[in-house]
């Protein structure tokens, strides 16, 4: 059914219908002058019929059926059969199957006239990305090629003393003459100077048009000539679910921003920053222990934070809390990040809403990376892994990395003490025993990123293996296995650990990687965030999120920093 979805079972079941109709009649032995015509001819229409009840779409039935046969008789029994199929289904059930599909999941697209006007409000100001990677015109050409090479983007603003002068992408690369290539010339001579822009009051109608007519991913967000954002068609995929999705979050004032009520600062030695919010002090140590790795690999600094919710009729900067535990939380976070030799800093947030207390701090202290625990599944109606959780992974304009701590990790808490001869550090890896490694791959960037991360996450391994595994359908007449070897190279030449490739054949993706994590006993599996269409996650489900409910390991999930 996950296959072949609604469609075909829908055309299958009413021509059966209908034939069983036109067979029943001719067993009747009915007199010849009664014209009943032939069981196909019920088969057809019953076809038609029973998939414009079902979906609700009578033209398109009619359509449909008539294309299979280009027979001008049947258009008349078909548009009978679908006109009064649909009528019946409307009366007594309605709505199509699609949309109750998505009710049961909590998604309601009954209230159109508030989103709608939501929608049609919406200016550049509203979904641009304030935080934007830039180059200077006289940066050499090789510096160039080396930011598209680290980066996921297609494009960047060249920007001098905060103005815009110009665009690079990909295409301006791809037209240099093999002599520009190897010269060192400066990106003022082969940028784009005309450049499309918008300015941060322009309407998202505008901005669409702008997109459409001149077939560019991207626009830069002027206020004069300043830089102020930049505006993908991420941005607007991502904004239009978050309006469809819009009547899942509680209605009622706009939370207002988070008050801080306590921070410290470490030496901002790093080049970069991971923030890190804490709440359950069982998984503390080791989430922190993740993060604490990567930190250590890049030379970044440690961000924890704290949030405290209050009702939102209380404005967060007139709220009474008291921190003591918050307080001794985060000094003990400190006090890791001692033993793991990265500097900590620590705040703690009085807000409304924990998503957007998060997002706050991604802004204002110029985030690089988010690591998030989470628990793998989640009731929340309308969300894949939890409202936080999803806000921030939609978002969040950072690197992104969720963990779900596996069975045996849970409860390490205070059990990594420092001993006589062993920093807490060494003791958290002796007992976290992350050695058998899981890696689906399944293309696309999140996935590379996952193959990126893999060497920093390995220092908490003693003795790891790592297994490289992606799933083919049966029905694929060539399995390409180009990228499965290429990540397996790259990690070879990297790493002193055994790396093992394994193709695998499967209806099921989500089943294949859980069958093959319990066969091999694995600690953690790390994979890319998936990026499945909205209706195929509420029909299918999200296939990390059913990776994570159906295994007690450990299970990790990258998203790259949104072009």
């Amino acid at each position: 059914m996950h296959r072949g979805g609604l469609f075909a079972p829908s055309l299958i079941l009413g021509s059966a219908l209908g034939n069983l109709v036109g067979t029943g009649l001719h067993s009747l032995n009915l007199p010849h002058s009664l014209d009943i015509g032939s069981p196909t001819l019920y088969a057809l229409t019953g076809m038609c019929a029973f998939f414009s009840a079902v979906t609700r779409g009578p033209i398109t039935a009619l359509v449909i059926v008539f294309e299979m046969t280009a027979d001008f008789d049947l258009v008349l029994p078909l548009m009978i059969g679908s006109v009064v199929a649909y009528l019946v289904a409307e009366r007594l059930f309605k709505g199509s199957i699609y949309q109750h599909l998505l009710e049961w999941r909590g998604i309601h697209l009954q209230h159109k006239t508030t989103a709608d006007q939501r929608w049609e409000g919406l200016t550049a100001t509203d979904i641009m990305q304030r935080r934007v990677e830039t180059l200077s015109s006289q940066m050499p050409l090789e510096e160039a090629f080396q930011a598209f090479s680290r980066s996921p983007h297609r494009g960047f603003p060249v920007v001098d003393g905060g103005k815009l002068v110009g665009i690079l992408t990909q295409s301006d690369l791809a037209q240099l003459s093999p002599h520009q290539r190897s010269g060192k010339v400066p990106l003022v001579q082969i940028m784009t100077r005309q450049v499309i822009t918008v300015n941060p009051t322009d309407s998202l109608t505008a901005v669409l048009h702008l997109l459409n007519r001149y077939q560019i991913s991207r626009l830069p967000v002027i206020e004069g000539r300043k830089l102020v954002g930049i505006i993908t068609r991420a941005d607007i995929i991502r904004a239009e679910v978050d309006q469809v999705r819009g009547d899942v979050r509680p209605l009622g004032p706009k939370p207002e921003p988070s008050y801080v009520v306590y921070q410290t600062k470490a030496p901002a030695t790093g080049q970069g920053r991971l923030l890190v919010p804490v709440s359950n002090p069982q998984t503390m140590d080791v989430l922190l222990g993740f993060a604490a790795a990567i930190a250590r690999q890049r030379h970044y600094e440690l961000e924890c934070l704290q949030v405290i919710l209050v009702p939102r009729h209380i404005p967060p900067g007139e709220a009474t809390v008291n921190i003591a535990l918050n307080r001794q939380l985060l000094d003990h976070a400190v006090a890791q990040g001692l033993d793991w030799q990265v500097p900590v800093h620590t705040q703690i947030r009085v807000a409304h809403d924990l998503a957007e207390a998060i997002l706050e701090v991604i802004k204002e202290r110029h985030i690089d990376l988010l690591i998030m625990g989470w628990k793998g599944e989640t009731t929340t109606p309308g969300r894949i892994f939890g409202d936080a959780v999803d806000t921030a992974i939609r978002q969040a304009a950072c690197d992104v990395v969720l963990v779900k701590l596996g069975e045996h990790l849970k409860g390490l808490q205070g059990q990594a003490n420092p001993l006589s001869s062993q920093s807490a550090a060494d003791a958290l890896m002796r007992l976290m025993q992350l050695n058998r490694w899981l890696v689906p791959m399944a293309g696309g960037p999140n996935a590379e990123y996952a193959i990126q991360l893999l060497p920093e996450l390995l220092s908490l391994s003693r003795d790891p293996t790592i297994r490289l595994c992606q799933v083919f359908y049966p029905s694929e007449p060539a399995h390409d296995t180009t990228a499965l070897a290429a990540a397996a190279s790259f990690l070879r030449q990297r790493l002193s650990f055994p790396v093992l490739v394994s193709p695998v054949c499967a209806e099921a993706v989500s089943e294949a990687i859980i069958d093959m994590a319990e066969k091999d006993q694995c600690d953690v599996i790390i994979l890319g965030a998936s990026r499945e269409g909205l209706l195929q996650q509420v029909i299918q489900g999200n296939t990390p999120e059913a990776i994570a409910r159906g295994c007690d390991c450990t299970v990790i999930l990258v998203r790259k920093a949104l072009a």
